[in-house]
């Protein structure tokens, strides 16, 4: 298992717009993603899982990958956070 921390850095916080780009990266990779903040985890494949965390800019999530393919993935998830989430 792999698992990373980032900071939600849209200054609109995680809505619709980065809540799809980051469930459409996650659905690209079979291991299972999971997004964790505020004591609430959801699947990272899901758009409407990850809006109903109302994360605001700033807040820190915490991204877990277990799955045969968590390097690609892992790779794949911090490089779209560091450039658009």
């Amino acid at each position: 298992m792999k698992s990373f921390k980032h900071n939600i850095k849209d200054e609109l916080g995680l809505h619709a717009r980065p809540a799809s780009v980051l469930a459409t990266e996650a659905k690209k990779y079979s291991s299972k993603i999971t997004v964790t903040a505020n004591d609430k985890t959801v699947d990272g494949a899901s758009m409407i899982g990850l809006m109903t965390m109302a994360l605001k800019h700033g807040q820190e999530i915490t991204i877990n990958i277990e799955g045969d393919d968590e390097d690609n993935a892992y790779a794949g998830l911090q490089a779209l956070c560091q450039e658009s989430v």
